[in-house]
This record gives C-alpha cells, structure tokens and sequence, in this order.
C-alpha cells in the first residue's frame, strides 16, 4: 500500500545552515522543502539570531583560532583540487558583522602584495585585499518568521 499523499512528514535542517543562504536562497529552499514534504508537513529548523555585533566578533574571532583554521582550510583545499600556489601562511582569517546586511562575513587577507598560480593563470593580491569566503545571515524571531510565511510556512513555535 502506497503512502497518503496528504501524510504529515517532518523536515528536519539543523544547526544554523540556513544562515549560509543569502535570504532569497533560503526562502527559495523553504519553498522548496514546503513542496517537497506537502501540505500536511511540519518543518524543525536552526536559526541563528541576530545579537550584539560584540558578542557576534567574540564568536567568529574566537581565541583558539578554531574558527580561523576552519576558514584558512578552504586555501588547502582550493590548493589540493585546483592546482594552486596558495601559501595559506600569507593569509590571516578576518570576520566582521555587516549590521545592514545582517550577516558576519568571513574573509582572507593577504599579508602581503603576492602572485599566485591557479591553473596556470597569474593572480595578483594586494596586501590587505581579501577573498569573501563566507557569509552566516542572522535573523531576528519575526524576520525569519516573515520569510518562512513568504515561502509558505505557519510558524508554530
């Protein structure tokens, strides 16, 4: 016997994974989560919050450079499958929070003005020029609340 297809399902997305969505990707996956579970579906999802710009700093530059490793790993990475040069040595891992996007974004500074080789081709960096390697949007309750209307959820709780 086939399933109902009015069954109630649960969508499960944990951790705060939708922040790695600009806004309209994230209501785009919502929308798409709302039509792929149906009508009678229920949706439980991590959200961070917006907080103090401080508190946010503190979180993203934490003090055992864990965050920083993670973000300079993405230079070993781009080196192991893209045939590059990138001395991850000349880069330092920078995170700041944009109040009017919302979002910390995550960048690589050069430390100093360097070529680097990525499939043969020549790029330059100026000391201080950074790679925008990430961007963790932050919702306020009724903001995400509003964005999971739009893309045609009822918030329960």
């Amino acid at each position: 016997m086939g399933a109902d297809i009015h069954e109630s399902k649960l969508g499960f997305f944990p951790g705060s994974t939708i922040g790695n969505f600009t806004p309209g990707e994230a209501q785009d996956f919502l929308q798409n989560a709302r039509t792929t579970l149906g009508p009678a579906s229920h949706m439980l999802i991590g959200v961070d919050t917006k907080k103090s710009p401080k508190k946010l700093h503190r979180a993203y530059n934490d003090k055992h450079g864990v965050t920083a490793k993670f973000n300079l790993n993405i230079l070993e990475r781009i080196n192991r499958e893209m045939d590059t040069d990138l001395d991850p040595k000349k880069f330092e891992h920078y995170a700041c929070y944009n109040a009017l996007q919302g979002r910390v974004e995550m960048h690589l500074v050069s430390l100093e003005s360097q070529s680097v080789n990525i499939q043969g081709v020549g790029v330059e960096f100026g000391t201080g020029e950074s790679i925008h390697t990430e961007s963790s949007y932050k919702y306020a309750p009724e903001e995400f609340k509003c964005l999971a209307q739009r893309a045609g959820w009822q918030i329960k709780k």
